[in-house]
C-alpha cells in the first residue's frame, strides 16, 4: 500500500510504500535530512517532528526510546527509524547554516527599512 508523506516547511510531498523510513521518503522527495550513521540510530542528526505527534508511523524503536527520551512525547523521532504506515506530515529542522544566512538577510531587510 502507498501513503503520502508531506515535508514541512518545504511543503514537498511524495508517495511511498508502507514500511519505508521517513529518511528514505525524504530522499525520494529531494529533502535533505543530515545523517552520519547510515540509519543506525546513533548519530541523532536525523531528528524530525511528526505532526500530530501520533502520526501514521511505526512506534518508536528501543534505540529511539533510549536516545530521545522525553522528546518522543513532543513528536520528535529519528527519521532513520520511523517507518511510514499511513498519510504523514513531518517537520524537518532548518539546516543551521541556512538558518544563519536567513536571519542575516532578515536583519539586513529590517535595516534597509530604516
Amino acid at each position: 500500500m502507498n501513503h503520502e508523506v508531506t515535508f514541512l516547511p518545504a511543503g514537498k510531498k511524495t508517495v511511498v510504500r508502507t514500511g519505508m523510513t521517513v529518511l528514505e521518503a525524504a530522499r525520494k522527495a529531494g529533502i535533505h535530512i543530515p545523517t552520519r550513521c547510515a540509519g543506525k540510530a546513533s548519530c541523532l542528526m536525523c531528528k524530525i517532528t511528526v505532526i500530530p505527534a501520533d502520526g501514521e508511523i511505526t512506534l518508536p524503536t528501543a534505540a529511539e526510546e533510549r536516545k530521545l527520551g522525553l522528546l518522543l512525547s513532543k513528536g520528535v523521532r529519528l527519521s532513520c527509524q520511523a517507518r511510514v504506515t499511513g498519510k504523514t506530515e513531518v517537520t524537518v529542522p532548518e539546516d543551521p547554516l541556512k538558518a544563519a544566512v536567513r536571519r542575516q538577510l532578515e536583519r539586513q531587510a529590517e535595516d534597509d527599512l530604516w
